[in-house]
């Protein structure tokens, strides 16, 4: 056993020196330049707006529109969002309007396209409109506000009104 002991420190020694050696390769200078790049990520809330309706007046506002019943029922991202069983006994996605208690059934088609809702924002006050998208039953839209405040939107796609507008 005593024999072993040199053997098993030798082999110790050698396996040290040779990561030790394939560490010190490792760490040599490529040549190449490692550059730190930093992102800025602006934040704008949707807040519910003054007037804004309450969940058991939301929840009757989906009722008269012919849901019979709505779970999950919550304030998001400026409208209320939840998932409710229409007539045919079918969940579908939801979004409700946070002042006039509209419902927009996310797979429903838009009456607008982009180049109208760009139109409509713009008759509202709107400038510098991009970022139009439909999505989930409501266009989406970046834009400045007649104040010069940049601003997210929320539209109505059947009459290009604003439903919800991000505050700073």
């Amino acid at each position: 056993m005593q024999g072993r002991m040199p053997m098993i420190a030798l082999v110790v020694a050698l396996s040290g020196a040779l990561f030790g050696a394939g560490g010190a390769a490792w760490a040599q200078d490529t040549g190449t330049t490692t550059r730190q790049t930093t992102t800025t990520t602006i934040t704008r809330s949707f807040q519910k707006p003054s007037g804004a309706l309450g969940e058991d007046a939301i929840k009757g506002d989906v009722a008269q529109a012919g849901y019979k019943e709505v779970k999950g029922l919550e304030f998001k991202n400026g409208v209320w969002v939840a998932k409710a069983r229409g007539g045919n006994d079918n969940w579908v996605r939801i979004k409700v309007a946070p002042v006039t208690g509209k419902v927009y059934q996310a797979d429903a088609p838009s009456k607008l396209n982009e180049d109208e809702v760009k139109a409509k924002l713009s008759a509202q006050g709107f400038q510098n409109i991009d970022d139009v998208d439909f999505d989930d039953g409501l266009w989406k839209a970046s834009a400045q506000d007649s104040n010069g405040h940049d601003v997210d939107l929320l539209v109505d796609p059947d009459d290009g009104s604003v439903v919800a507008k991000s505050q700073d």
